[in-house]
């Protein structure tokens, strides 16, 4: 099978990230066949010079390498394993690539099948947000056999900047579980400073400024107080990813013995904006209006 010149690729999730990561390889001059629940989603792809599929099964059918982003472990496990999933389909020797954040056991779980009918599986989250999948600047951290990863690291550049190899079938995801718990972090550190900032009467964009040029900088704070400050709630991840996200680290934390106590608050004030305020389609910087 060619590798790694003009690739015959299947892309499934077509949202807010996936549509940018799948814009990247038909740029990049692969042959993209694509499916999304919501086939409007894939539109703009299709205009651009993508094939629509009606099924996973049908994706995995015409592609040498399966791409999947989407948006719980329940997609994936249907995505992957349904009467019209990816496996109904794929062809010996192929590759699949699922960049959802999900749990390292799944991602064990569709590894130990593939190896099992001649295909290879990667588990390859991604962190960056909608930014990062636009500019193709994202960070990619990837579980599976290396000799496969080491085969995929060319399309791994054109949609990222940073890709880094953790080991066997699920440690890409417990990888993003470490990134999410510090973003965790971030994300009600941000939210507070600025409500501190605002009721002390300081000006927002200097604080911005000067925690920026400082020790306080991060990449959540100057890529959402700028959103915050201007009312925008719209998801560059969605909240309710999130806490998802969070549910798995603090389970997988369990499972391990420790006691994560700033990341379950994290996830106890998420699930008052998720499921109490019913705000989940807000971006993750929505946060702050739970305190309103």
């Amino acid at each position: 099978m060619e590798r790694m010149t003009k690739l015959k690729i299947g892309f499934i999730g077509t949202g807010v990230m996936g549509a940018a990561i799948a814009g990247h390889l038909i740029k990049a001059g692969h042959k993209l066949t694509v499916y999304n629940r919501t086939k409007s989603k894939t539109d703009k792809l299709v205009a651009a010079g993508a094939t629509w599929a009606d099924t996973p099964t049908e994706v995995a059918k015409t592609s040498d390498i399966v791409f999947t982003m989407v948006g719980f472990p329940t997609d994936v496990e249907e995505v992957y394993f349904g009467d019209k999933g990816i496996f109904k389909g794929l062809k010996a020797g192929s590759i699949t690539v699922d960049m959802t954040t999900s749990r390292p056991s799944l991602a064990v779980k569709i590894a130990d099948y593939a190896k099992k009918h001649d295909f290879h599986a990667v588990d390859a989250p991604v962190s960056g947000g909608d930014v990062g999948a636009q500019n193709a600047t994202l960070t990619i951290m990837v579980g599976g056999e290396e000799e496969t990863y080491n085969e995929l690291l060319p399309l791994f550049k054109v949609i990222g900047k940073a890709t880094n190899f953790f080991g066997a079938a699920g440690s890409g995801q417990h990888a993003k579980m470490a990134n999410q718990i510090m973003i965790a972090g971030t994300m009600t550190g941000l939210t507070e400073m600025l409500l501190y900032a605002q009721h002390a009467g300081l000006d927002e964009q200097k604080i911005l400024e000067t925690l920026s040029a400082g020790g306080a900088n991060n990449w959540s704070m100057t890529n959402y107080v700028p959103r915050i400050l201007k009312n925008d709630f719209t998801p560059g991840f969605f909240a309710r990813h999130f806490l998802k996200d969070l549910r798995i680290a603090l389970e997988e934390a369990d499972k391990m013995g420790l006691d994560l106590k700033a990341t379950a608050e994290a996830k106890r004030l998420y699930e008052v904006m998720v499921d109490v305020k019913g705000l989940g389609n807000q971006g993750t910087q929505g946060l702050i209006n739970i305190y309103k």
